[in-house]
């Protein structure tokens, strides 16, 4: 009797026997381009590995597999693990699980950053296997030196490794050997020598028939229009054909030929039987132009595919079209360029400037793509287009100032929320500060034994829910309260800069910009804005 009033001291009432916590986990795995060789630490057999460990553990189940392939780890702008935090910041997900922890990354700080103050803040369980690290185990007290130091060792590794491999790539080029990872148009890789380049029959007699028709004085735009006509694969999409890529990334393109895309062709002197490579540099993880005196060129290391004669007749042709272009007056600004679109076929309006001195709108579909590509013919003088988008503006302006008043009685509204947000954030605060006290002085009282080990871990569950589950209320508040002041600074902002529209604005690039995502033209007469703050009015209504 005497022991159980020591346990009601020490823990005042046991609690109910709590279900399991279950924790829904992502499986995180990434594959760096330096290491695609390493059998260990395959895609297959980092999920191998977690999978195994997670079949032991009855709380967590799989919510999502996150996978980057040919990451480096040293930077965390990865697709997947963007998407993953994505998931974590929506509720989705609340573990994380990789192989080891230079599969979380390999840079000291931002990992440290991820574990130690990420992945507690927002309430996820952080599990590295082979590191045998758990966040929620009670045996990881001391890896607060190790994860640190370990972190340490894989950022210096992959240093190390990532110099390696550019001194290699480096002298590779100097040998004349392919490094890159597509072949070029018009070559694909030798099947016994991946560095090795051979005429791909496919594609060869797409090359010399563009170098061909350049030679005759055929236009660039022209060129294009014919390889539509043709159905010929654009070099993205034969690729993506070829499995290279998927046909939704960005790589393969639209499939339809571009005159930037010929002009690459034309301009590239693999075509000529020599080796030019090193043409980009990595800087701080992004990928920078050098200079060409700084290429590094190999002469006749595969079969040409035109002469350097042809080679140099083209270019010579492309430099005087360029002189000729040159001597005209000069084009004025595009301030619409890449927001204007046909609403008929839904490509880019072409800017054109007409013989008498002023702009133009219109589809080129037809001429690019082919006769019936577009059925609307779309053509608008820029004045028109102008004058029609500044009056959508001024009719935008007299609503969203409309808008801006109704949230402007609203400030006391606000200010009451923000007040009770800011109560019950202090409250939570308390009370979670209040359980973890009582779960830290539970294992000591398991240690002298008032405890038994079941009650012990009934109630260091009861505690860590209660702790859980006031993080995730309290996560749920700031999100939504800094979701509101971002929503109402947008839409004050976008409102200050449409009282500035008068009659007298004029539309400029800055004023574009700031309030434009896209027009679509049907013709002069039918013109539509898609504004960038379109819906903001009525996402700040749905917050408050």
């Amino acid at each position: 009797m005497a022991r159980k009033s020591r346990k009601d001291a020490a823990a005042q009432a046991k609690p109910k026997k709590a279900s399991m916590k279950i924790w829904r986990a992502a499986l995180y795995i990434r594959l760096s381009v330096e290491f695609n060789g390493k059998k260990g630490d395959s895609l297959e057999t980092q999920r191998q590995i977690m999978e195994a460990y997670i079949a032991l553990c009855p709380d967590i189940e799989i919510a999502e597999v996150y996978t980057d392939n040919g990451t480096t780890g040293r930077t965390f702008e990865r697709e997947a693990f963007q998407r993953m935090l994505a998931d974590v910041d929506a509720g989705k997900i609340n573990c994380i699980v990789v192989k080891d922890l230079s599969r979380l990354g390999r840079n000291t700080i931002d990992t440290g950053y991820y574990i130690e103050k990420y992945f507690p803040l927002h309430g996820v369980r952080f599990i590295a296997v082979n590191d045998q690290f758990d966040s929620e185990d009670s045996e990881n007290s001391g890896n607060h030196l190790i994860v640190p130091l370990k972190n340490m060792i894989n950022e210096a590794y992959a240093a190390d490794i990532s110099k390696k491999v550019r001194a290699q790539q480096n002298q590779a080029m100097r040998d004349g050997a392919f490094v890159g990872a597509r072949p070029p148009y018009g070559y694909r890789k030798d099947p016994d020598n991946c560095h090795r380049l051979l005429v791909n029959e496919d594609t060869a007699p797409v090359v010399r028939q563009i170098f061909q028709w350049t030679l005759e004085g055929v236009a660039l735009n022209v060129i294009v229009k014919r390889l539509n006509e043709r159905g010929i694969m654009t070099p993205g999409y034969y690729h993506a054909s070829c499995g290279l890529f998927s046909y939704d990334n960005k790589l393969a393109g639209s499939g339809k030929w571009q005159t930037w895309t010929v002009g690459k062709i034309l301009a590239d002197e693999v075509y000529t039987g020599d080796m030019v490579q090193g043409k980009h540099t990595n800087v701080g993880h992004k990928q920078v132009p050098t200079k060409p005196e700084d290429w590094i060129v190999v002469r006749n290391t595969h079969e040409p595919l035109v002469s350097r004669e042809v080679f140099a007749k083209v270019q010579a042709v492309r430099e005087q079209k360029g002189k000729t272009r040159a001597a005209k007056i000069p084009y004025t600004e595009n301030i619409l360029r890449g927001r204007v679109f046909c609403g008929c076929c839904g490509k880019n309006l072409h800017r054109q400037r007409h013989q008498c001195g002023y702009y133009v709108y219109h589809c080129i579909s037809n001429d690019r793509i082919g006769k019936g590509a577009c059925e609307a013919k779309v053509y608008v003088r820029e004045p028109d287009l102008f004058s029609a988008i500044i009056t959508i503006i001024r009719q935008k302006a007299e609503v969203v100032m409309g808008e801006a008043l109704r949230l402007k009685q609203c400030d006391s509204k606000i200010a009451a929320q923000k007040a009770q947000v800011d109560q019950e954030i202090d409250e939570l605060g308390r009370q979670m500060q209040k359980n973890k006290v009582i779960r830290a002085g539970l294992y000591e009282n398991f240690i002298k034994g008032i405890l038994t080990r079941a009650e012990y871990l009934e109630m260091q569950e009861d505690y860590s829910q209660k702790i859980s589950s006031a993080v995730e209320r309290v996560q749920q508040l700031q999100t939504r309260q800094s979701e509101l002041e971002r929503q109402m600074e947008r839409y004050a902002s976008m409102a200050d800069k449409l009282a500035a529209v008068d009659k007298d604005t004029a539309l400029s690039a800055l004023l574009v910009n700031q309030l434009i995502e896209r027009v679509t033209v049907n013709g002069p007469d039918d013109v539509s804005i898609n504004f960038s703050f379109d819906g903001g009015f009525e996402r700040v209504m749905y917050v408050l």
